[in-house]
């Protein structure tokens, strides 16, 4: 298969849906030869908000130590291969199609076919095998104790803010989440957290006792260092990221978490695409929350035309209600997803305009402070709309 071919073929996995479990990643892992070797250290990262962020401070820390450093994130923003990087260049088209092929033979039989994010999966770790990475970070899908990238022995456990969300699959109250997320905790293998709601740290303490894994939790902030990213969430995601380089057995010097922080780019957090127009995927409430205080703190005088766009099984009620606060008038656009919610579906107390596509409404607030922010999905779009490239979104 060429590289056009190898992602039609992957992308028609999507409708095997989602199967959270290790038995068969683990059977995928072993058969295509895709776990680490004995020389890398891994660095698992679950929570419910700042695992993109965090991943990407640890990849960029062991980058600075110069470590070859592969990073698995999902979803990506408007090309597949974003997902998969080793000292942030992407995987080639040429090697993804190569791999992907031998994938697609390898499972051909099989009775339970993987999912696409299972062969996502396998797809980073063979090529961080091959590219000999001495360390690797890894972005839970979603959850934890049954994510696919469990099944990857890791050397430390990180867990990122936990709030509410993929309730249809990880349980409904914030106890419920947080054990399922707190269950990648492996034995004897530091497990560092950041500060948690005091539910959600009760039963990580105990999903962590039970596991006899070391738990330290991350009380304060990253303080005397530039940051490229904005916001003060930005700066616990950073104190986690070098509480976890730290905890690998690496030695961390000013000098190096300053470049490192310094010189990263992290796509759809308060990213400034214009001075005037600002993207973030604010999709809860919990981050709802830390990009309005984020905004205040960029634009203390100034309140924001939002572009807002959705999809289901995501709390946009209370979402938007939290948006209000930093709002001036809202403009609400559809998303491309199946799962996209009506941009008339939504509701605000302030004034609103239903647009038929996101180039609409932002040739509507041209000129103006802009906010666009929702749905990962839309801010793919976005980039991709106003830099004219191709994009590919998928469901996962």
């Amino acid at each position: 298969m060429n590289y056009r071919e190898s992602l039609d073929w992957l992308y028609s996995t999507q409708l095997f849906g989602i199967k959270l479990g290790l038995e068969a990643p683990t059977r995928l892992l072993r058969e295509f030869l895709a776990f680490p070797s004995h020389l890398s250290k891994v660095i698992h990262v679950a929570g419910t908000n700042g695992k993109g962020s965090t991943c990407a401070m640890i990849d960029s820390l062991g980058q600075g130590l110069a470590l070859r450093s592969g990073l698995f994130t999902s979803p990506h923003l408007i090309d597949y291969r974003e997902r998969i990087r080793v000292n942030g260049l992407e995987i080639s088209e040429e090697k993804t199609a190569l791999l992907l092929t031998e994938l697609r033979d390898l499972v051909a039989d099989w009775e339970h076919h993987p999912t696409f994010f299972e062969l996502t999966l396998a797809l980073a770790m063979r090529h961080f095998r091959d590219q000999n990475c001495d360390l690797i970070v890894l972005e839970t899908g979603m959850g934890g104790r049954l994510d696919a990238t469990t099944a990857v022995p890791a050397d430390v456990c990180v867990l990122t803010p936990v709030s509410l969300d993929h309730t249809k699959w990880l349980g409904s109250t914030l106890d419920e989440i947080a054990r399922e997320k707190a269950g990648i905790a492996l034995r004897g293998k530091p497990f560092i957290s950041a500060k948690q709601e005091p539910e959600a740290e009760k039963a990580i303490r105990q999903v962590t006792n039970q596991a006899q894994a070391p738990l330290h939790f991350i009380s304060a902030p990253l303080l005397g260092y530039s940051l490229t990213l904005s916001g003060e969430h930005q700066r616990e995601n950073a104190a986690l990221a070098c509480e976890a380089i730290t905890a690998a057995g690496y030695h961390l010097s000013f000098d190096i978490v300053q470049f490192s922080l310094q010189n990263l780019h992290w796509p759809g957090r308060f990213e400034k695409i214009t001075p005037r127009l600002i993207l973030d995927a604010a999709h809860n409430p919990h981050a709802a929350q830390a990009l309005a205080d984020t905004w205040r703190a960029e634009f203390p005088q100034q309140k924001a035309a939002i572009i807002f766009g959705a999809v289901e099984d995501k709390a946009t009620h209370e979402v938007l209600k939290i948006l209000c606060t930093i709002a001036e008038e809202f403009h609400f656009v559809p998303v491309n997803s199946a799962r996209g919610l009506p941009p008339e579906s939504h509701s605000v107390d302030l004034p609103a305009t239903v647009h038929p596509d996101l180039s609409s409404a932002l040739s509507a607030t041209e000129g103006q402070t802009s906010l666009l922010t929702g749905s990962l999905f839309l801010l793919g779009e976005a980039k991709a709309l106003l830099s004219s490239q191709a994009i590919r979104p998928s469901l996962q």
